[in-house]
């Protein structure tokens, strides 16, 4: 079907108010506003992207207590292993979007990943048995980490093109349709999370109490039906068709190629540089003069080989215009990454009773990021973006880049107070004698760790919504799936980074028999310097972003 890889077009027809321009239908015909996308063909894809989130989730905010388990891995070699899975499905993204974008189109890639997603639960599921059988620990280890990386294949196929279908299922230039689309990427997010919920109250106590088959089994059964589900919507779905049968990225790609080729024999373009120059912030024109000198100046090569399109280099700007703000996320995305690591072995650590015989499983902890999101976006859709929207005049309330901020602001705040907390959980094991005795309880409740989890959950709110609406909307309209992924990117390197940061630390402060910051022994170690590092280095990091998103220029009037 020539309409479910992106690359038909559509028949000329009489201009019509319910006709939506730019789509087809799934037989590659004009589409009726009042019979598809919207709402109802956003919940077919919101449903797939649920089962998703809770398979993924179902792994990743546990794996650290299956690394350090059944696998007897040590704290720091895990959390470093955990963030280097992380970075890699993060980062994954970017092929899955190039192959959807260019290739197979967002609809057949979802299928494809889903079935890829299937078979590596379904693989991860046979390696817990293993775990339990008398195999070899390094047939284990070989088998397990293979069916976990290609559940990370998955997700890179899967992740940015489920949420930019979702938001191709409405129309950016009717204005109820935009007010729409804005409401989506909050909702979107937030039933995401209600599923993330789910799996932390149940899917954990599984796997800590009844074992990992069933624990990875679920998802595996879960995405499964959610395949069913998506292909149900298939008639109802809008499909995005190109305006340029060119590859969009053999075009963008093709702008710096020439740019590189001609900018030592091009003069500039004085009409054009006093322009820029009049409305665009200092550090903007500075980034894209280059780019009108070597390919819009008519004292320039005049050979059709050297010279781009005016709209093929305002693309090219637009995917320039994001590197900053790119760039400037990573250290939110390293402090993003301790959660279901280091807080999760903190909890391990605590009082975590709270009834006869029962114990809180501490990766379940995380369900106090999920809640915050859930009650909160709501709030913020239906409430603050209407009351901010009369005062701004911005259909979204506020701009993307000022939400992102906001929560940058929020997860300093998460970081010291984390650094806090494990100052006083160190104290509380001095004081009771229990330094040297790691597998007996610290006198304190685990409760004493919600509040980190709590911000952090606001944080995302603000900041992951943010990112997600921001680098969708700003590139161009055939390179959504890039978009979001150059989103994803962001925790791919953010978990890099923190994997990084982790190796150095644990060979300098573990240098000559010592305990590092990251010993076996918590008691012995010492998390709270390295959340009060992550806490200084990320106001730095704040203090950069704030730089590019104050002079950063939309790529639409309407978006800001």
């Amino acid at each position: 079907m020539a309409a479910l890889t992106g690359s038909a077009t559509a028949p000329l027809l009489p201009n019509s108010n319910d006709i939506v321009k730019g789509v087809v239908d799934y037989k590659n015909r004009p589409v009726h506003r009042s019979k598809s996308g919207g709402w109802r063909s956003a919940s077919f894809i919101m449903g797939v992207e649920i089962a998703e989130r809770f398979a993924y989730y179902g792994i990743s905010m546990n794996l650290i207590t299956f690394l350090t388990g059944p696998l007897a891995q040590s704290t720091a070699k895990a959390a470093a292993n955990v963030n280097a899975w992380y970075g890699t499905a993060s980062l994954l993204p970017l092929l899955g979007a190039f192959l959807a974008d260019s290739f197979l189109g967002r609809y057949c890639t979802i299928i494809i990943s889903s079935l890829i997603y299937i078979l590596g639960l379904g693989l991860l599921t046979i390696s817990a048995v293993f775990t339990s059988s008398s195999c070899t620990p390094q047939i284990q280890i070989i088998f397990f980490f293979f069916s976990l990386y290609l559940v990370a294949v998955a997700q890179g196929g899967h992740k940015p093109c489920v949420q930019a279908f979702g938001a191709d299922q409405f129309d950016a230039d009717d204005p109820e349709e935009c007010k729409a689309k804005s409401s989506f990427f909050n909702w979107w997010y937030c039933c995401v999370c209600g599923g993330t919920t789910v799996n932390l109250v149940v899917l954990t106590y599984i796997q800590d109490n009844l074992g990992w088959v069933l624990g990875f089994g679920i998802p595996c059964i879960a995405m499964a039906i959610a395949l069913i589900l998506y292909l149900l919507g298939t008639t109802t779905y809008r499909y995005t068709i190109n305006g340029d049968d060119k590859n969009p990225f053999i075009r963008i790609g093709q702008v710096y190629v020439k740019a590189i080729k001609n900018w030592r024999i091009t003069r500039s373009q004085q009409i054009i540089d006093e322009e820029a120059q009049r409305n665009l912030p200092r550090h903007s024109f500075q980034q894209f003069r280059f780019l009108n000198k070597a390919l819009l100046s008519p004292d320039g090569p005049k050979s059709e080989a050297n010279i781009c399109s005016m709209n093929d280099v305002e693309e090219a700007k637009a995917v320039l215009r994001l590197v900053p703000i790119w760039a400037s996320c990573f250290v939110y995305t390293a402090v993003f990454a301790q959660s279901p690591t280091f807080f999760t072995k903190q909890g391990v650590t605590l009082n975590r009773s709270i009834a006869s015989g029962f114990e809180i499983p501490p990766a379940a902890l995380q369900f106090f990021i999920t809640l915050p999101i859930v009650i909160i976006i709501p709030i913020y859709d239906l409430v603050f973006v209407p009351c901010a929207r009369a005062i701004t005049g911005i259909p979204s309330g506020i701009t993307m880049l000022q939400r992102i901020g906001v929560g940058i602001g929020f997860s300093i705040i998460s970081m010291l107070i984390a650094a806090l907390v494990e100052t006083k959980r160190l104290q509380t094991a001095r004081d009771y004698g229990l330094v040297d005795k790691p597998d007996v309880a610290v006198p304190m409740d685990i409760w004493w760790l919600v509040p980190q989890y709590v911000i952090f959950g606001i944080a995302d709110v603000f900041t992951m919504v943010g990112l997600q609406e921001f680098f969708y909307d700003q590139v161009p309209s055939e390179l959504k799936s890039i978009g979001l992924a150059l989103y994803l990117s962001i925790f791919g390197v953010g978990s890099f980074l923190s994997s990084f940061l982790i190796s150095v630390i644990e060979n300098t402060t573990g240098s000559n028999g010592q305990d590092s910051w990251f010993s076996d022994n918590l008691n012995r170690g010492h998390l709270d310097y390295f959340y009060w590092f992550l806490g200084g280095l990320s106001t730095m990091s704040a203090a950069v972003y704030l730089y590019f998103a104050r002079t950063y220029v939309y790529k639409r009037k309407q978006t800001v």
